[in-house]
């Protein structure tokens, strides 16, 4: 064997002899001493060297020229809303002076035990874009052998402008590419001096962290979770807590102050913290004089978005175009005078000047292309509504009390229906504070509505008898909102009868208002009935108004809003502030928490806000957002969130192992339940692959650090309003990490779906759908004037129950836009994240996925086509598909995206 010192003394001779022009081939001893690089190498070469015995030279072997790899990177940089390249940038891009990468090793330095020196390099940009548009840049890297697996890349953005950073491929090793998804805005180094980490496609668990990347695992953590102080910069990408504490602007309005939502008094989810100023008249408040509203960097929309809709476009439209519906409508009280009136919004539309930040042709064709219509001998513009599905395949499909109940299972709102299962009916609300608990539906009235087909009794026990309850949940701001004018309210309950054939028909509403100590008035409680006599009948017909805004206002404040958007927003701050981006459950869930933040964001500052959107045309009005407040703390359950367990809860379903999906439904021809069953259960089969393959043993989840931080974060300060309820489930096997996950998809997607993408489809013609009723009932404190009006002029007496001319286009201007698919939506399983990708396990999970959700596609066309199933298919009916995974862009009634982005 060769000595050290034997090495040492040969070292000079062999210098000498470099380079050589031929190798020798003999000698029994070989070793590889390094070279001092010369014009003929680009890297230091290694000569191998073979000895006799005797220490002496024999032959010279070759060069070896591989101590180091080349490795080129391709970095893609997206283009943006806003231009990513500024002028000043082209020129230092040809200068050299652009995107600085340093390659991270996976491991340590097995002498030392410290973290390997990173592998630095420059990016140029290339003249050529990609298939796809993108910007590309290029760099090389010179990798020694002993560099090991890249686990993550550093970035430094030299321009002066952020950088929307896509993806970066690495070619050149021995066992293939390496990709990097980033998906995010790297800052310009003149704004953020701390280099950006990405970390590879490859998933760990905290406990099999790479040992090279444990650091870096733990210092992104710490930069996103932030240090909780001062106002939030535009450039931050800090997620952190706070109540809703800015819906109000009393600085500029004291009729504008709101109360905070979140805490002991109105418990509430959290929402993102900004650290704006507190206002000067309500240190409880946020200040809106900052007209930036922060929400973490990467959580905004990146994409140029051509001829589709963002969140952007929602504001731009709205603030742009109902400030002009206000100019035009001048009498903000004045109702529709007749049918006729409301028709011309679809058959001839509204000559409404377009504002400035409309004018341009492309930028409202983008923004509202169904809405704004170009005449075509002309420049003007006009807006005229699309007429909804609807009232296009039945244009009164409103008035029939078959739809009215049709919809309770496959309209805009099927979570409302219950199952009655005691009797008689009872308020749990004070007597002494609101009146006599019990209904005023009798035995006697059901038993009549019902026709003497079965005994109430009977009824209840057959499971025949359903309820929409918005009795104890309205009644308390009943005399609330009637201060304000155009306003009425009741506390409703709407009683139903499922039929034989398996569709329900109404029995009886009951309307009540309570006591009112101010001036004397008791209680007043009527229940109504369908009737064929005229009086009745009308009567009717204006309690169905009634309900109908009750049930929108529970629709777009809780369904939609509460369930939706805002108890989802705490899981998006913790999974970013506690599950690190190589964490394979983070990987999972990101493409369901895309662009909430921002949609939420935007609602804050236009729809739920003081005065917005949904206080000036909804009921309850201006108490909107607390009665919100109130239905989470009475209502909302993490685990009631999980579909089967919700139409457990609500008496449609039961547990049968026999039956579809292991449910029993109560009412069989339900297309949301039959549809959306479907839905859970392959989001469910997927999320179980998923999770069993990064968790193969029990303890893993309960011991993984990370995991249990996320779980707990989520409900002590997320919904900490909650967190000492017994119902949280327990998050220590992989199956209880399976339902977690599957609840939290399914709420992003299928829920949110079958709430908002059907909303011009069914309440377009707001006739069908009022947001408000803004009379009270005839009957109530009768009068001769009001009763002889009414008895004149019934049909007239509803539409000024109806919402006013402004109210009915402002929603319907909203509605429009938010049922609206972007061209480039994703959609449930259709898309697969480069992450999942990599692996060619969950890959195959996914390709499994993706092929049962085109076959549910299939099965729910056959239902819709089925004629025995007359809740989905009649004449005039809208057949139900809004939960149909995949969809065109436009309103079109179906179609479920990843996540909450609208």
């Amino acid at each position: 064997m060769l000595k050290p010192q034997q090495v040492q003394q040969s070292q000079s001779s062999i210098t000498t002899l470099f380079p050589i022009s031929k190798p020798f081939l003999h000698g029994s001893s070989q070793v590889f001493l390094p070279v001092q690089a010369s014009p003929f190498f680009k890297t230091s070469p290694k000569i191998r060297i073979s000895i006799y015995h005797n220490n002496n030279i024999k032959a010279l072997f070759g060069i070896s020229t591989k101590p180091t790899t080349k490795v080129k990177a391709v970095i893609t940089v997206k283009p943006t809303v806003i231009s990513t390249i500024s002028p000043i940038d082209e020129i230092e891009d040809l200068l050299g002076q652009s995107l600085e990468l340093e390659l991270v090793s996976a491991e340590l330095d097995r002498q030392t035990g410290l973290e390997k020196s990173t592998i630095k390099g420059s990016a140029w940009r290339q003249l050529a874009k990609d298939e796809n548009e993108n910007i590309v840049y290029k760099a090389e890297f010179k990798v020694p052998e002993s560099f090991g697996e890249v686990g993550a890349i550093l970035v430094q953005n030299e321009h002066h402008s952020e950088m929307y950073l896509n993806d970066i491929l690495l070619t050149g090793f021995q066992n293939g590419p390496v990709t990097i998804t980033c998906g995010s805005w790297v800052q310009s180094e003149y704004t953020v001096k701390d280099k950006r980490i990405f970390f590879t496609d490859k998933s760990f668990l905290p406990s099999r962290t790479p040992d090279g990347l444990k650091r870096l695992r733990a210092e992104e953590l710490a930069n996103l979770r932030g240090n909780g102080q001062g106002q939030r910069k535009a450039s931050d990408r800090i997620y952190d807590y706070d109540a809703y504490n800015d819906l109000g602007n009393p600085d500029s309005d004291r009729e504008k102050a709101r109360p905070v939502l979140g805490g002991k008094e109105r418990p509430y989810p959290r929402r993102c913290r900004t650290g704006r100023a507190r206002c000067k008249t309500d240190p409880k408040s946020e200040s809106r004089s900052n007209s930036i509203n922060y929400l973490p960097r990467d959580e905004a929309f990146s994409e140029i978005k051509q001829a589709q809709f963002t969140a952007k476009t929602l504001y731009s439209a709205l603030h742009a175009l109902i400030p002009t519906l206000e100019a035009k409508i001048i009498d903000n009280d004045l109702g529709f005078p007749n049918f006729t009136e409301i028709d011309k919004l679809f058959n001839e539309g509204n000559n409404v000047p377009l504002p400035p930040a409309l004018e341009e042709k492309p930028l409202w064709q983008t923004i509202l292309p169904r809405l704004i219509k170009g005449a075509i001998d002309t420049e003007k513009s006009f807006l005229r509504f699309e007429t909804p599905e609807a009232m296009d395949r039945d244009k009164f499909f409103w008035f029939r009390d078959q739809e009215f109940c049709r919809e309770t299972l496959a309209g805009l709102n099927p979570y409302s229906l219950k199952l009655v299962t005691e009797w008689p009916l009872t308020s749990k609300l004070d007597p002494a504070i609101y009146g006599p608990a019990e209904s005023a539906i009798t035995r006697e009235l059901i038993e009549k509505e019902i026709g003497g087909v079965m005994s109430l009794e009977d009824a209840l026990r057959e499971k025949k008898l359903f309820i929409l309850d918005y009795h104890d949940l309205l009644l308390p701001y009943v005399e609330k909102v009637r201060q304000i004018k155009g306003s009425v309210l009741y506390g409703s309950r709407t009683l139903l009868f499922l039929n034989a054939d398996g569709t329900l028909r109404p029995l009886a509403i009951e309307l009540t208002r309570p006591p009112n100590p101010m001036d004397g008035k008791p209680q007043w409680k009527r229940v109504f009935s369908p009737s064929w006599q005229s009086t009745e009948c009308w009567l009717w017909r204006l309690a169905k108004a009634h309900v109908l805004a009750h049930d929108s206002g529970y629709h777009q404040l809780v369904s939609h809003w509460l369930r939706t958007h805002c108890c989802v927003e705490p899981y998006v701050i913790a999974t970013n502030r506690q599950l690190s981006a190589m964490h394979p459950i983070n990987r999972l869930l990101k493409p369901h928490f895309r662009y909430t933040m921002e949609i939420n964001a935007l609602a804050r500052q236009l729809l739920i806000n003081a005065a917005g959107v949904i206080e000036s045309t909804f009921t309850p009005r201006k108490y909107s957002m607390e009665f919100s407040s109130v239905a989470y703390d009475k209502e909302w359950r993490f685990d009631y969130e999980a579909l089967p367990k919700d139409l457990i809860k609500r008496g449609l379903a039961v547990e049968d192992p026999n039956s579809p999906h292991g449910l029993r439904l109560t009412i069989e021809d339900y297309p949301y339940a039959n549809d959306g069953l479907d839905i859970w259960a392959s989001l469910k089969q997927w999320v179980t692959d998923y999770v069993n393959h990064y968790y193969p043993g029990k303890s893993l989840v309960e011991y993984d650090e990370e995991l249990q931080a996320w779980w707990t974060e989520i409900r002590t300060v997320g919904h900490g309003d909650k967190k000492d309820e017994p119902w949280w489930p327990v998050l220590k096997t992989p199956d209880d990490l399976i339902e977690i996950i599957t609840t939290m998809i399914w709420v992003t997607s299928g829920h949110h779906a079958a709430v908002n993408f059907g909303q011009y489809t069914f309440a377009g013609y707001f006739p069908n759908r009022p947001t408000i009723a803004r009379t009270k009932m005839p009957t109530e404190d009768k009068t001769e004037e009001d009763w002889k009006f009414f008895i004149e002029k019934p049909e007239l007496a509803l539409l000024r129950c109806f919402p006013s001319q402004i109210q009915a286009t402002k929603v319907m201007v909203t509605m429009d836009t938010l049922s609206s698919h972007s061209p480039d939506e994703e959609y449930l399983g259709k898309h697969m994240e480069q992450p999942w990708a990599a692996d060619p396990v969950i890959r195959a999970a996914f390709e499994r996925f993706s092929a049962r959700l085109r076959e549910i596609e299939g099965i729910i066309d056959a239902r819709n086509a089925n004629e025995n199933l007359h809740n989905r298919n009649g004449a005039g009916i809208v057949p139900y598909e809004l939960l149909k995974p995949t969809s065109g862009p436009g309103v079109t009634g179906k179609g479920i995206p990843y996540s909450i982005s609208i």
